[in-house]
């Protein structure tokens, strides 16, 4: 026996230099594929308030006269966290977050004059008190006065026009409170 007989045997010069197996090739695309995947798509869920999953959202106070809008407020809020999806809505006393707030004001102000200087439009302005508490870390995660409007013609044969500003008021707020709510996510 000599010397040679006892070294290793050497593998092929194409594995030893690292040369690409199909099996390699397949992993190689495979990670490069997630990577790409994962720079390219932000999703809102899980980034800067990953502990929060529910949401509470108690019905308004009303500091106006206005009958039925704290529960049209409340029950649009609920409905664009629902339609949302992010947080789900909870009971309050198990809910991750909770949407609080105050209706201030329920005001009417012409908003556009004809030529003959008669009103030809009036906004219904909708002004809410919003505050977002985080439960879990005990802390106020926003709070703001916000203020919507929508618009409906004076003397139009619909009665219903009015109330159809209002909604229209409540739905932009809706939106704005799970934007806010939503946002830093």
């Amino acid at each position: 026996m000599n010397q040679t007989d006892c070294l290793p045997l050497r593998p092929p010069a194409a594995k030893r230099h690292g040369a690409a197996t199909p099996a390699r090739a397949v992993l190689l695309l495979a990670a490069l594929f997630s990577w790409v995947a994962g720079c390219g798509v932000y999703s809102f869920s899980g980034s800067a308030n990953p502990h929060l999953k529910t949401v509470a959202v108690p019905i308004f106070e009303d500091r106006t006269a206005e009958f039925g809008v704290k529960e049209q407020l409340t029950e649009a809020i609920i409905a664009s966290f629902n339609r949302d999806n992010t947080l789900k809505i909870a009971d309050r006393r198990v809910a991750d977050a909770i949407v609080s707030g105050t209706i201030l004001r329920l005001t009417e102000q012409a908003g556009v004059y004809t030529a003959q200087e008669q009103v030809q439009e009036i906004r219904v302005y909708l002004t809410v008190k919003i505050k977002c508490d985080d439960v879990k870390k005990r802390k106020v995660l926003w709070e703001e006065e916000l203020t919507q409007f929508g618009a409906y013609v004076p003397g139009g044969a619909n009665s219903d026009d009015r109330q159809s500003a209002i909604n229209s008021a409540i739905d932009k707020i809706a939106t704005e409170v799970l934007n806010r709510t939503v946002s830093g996510w």
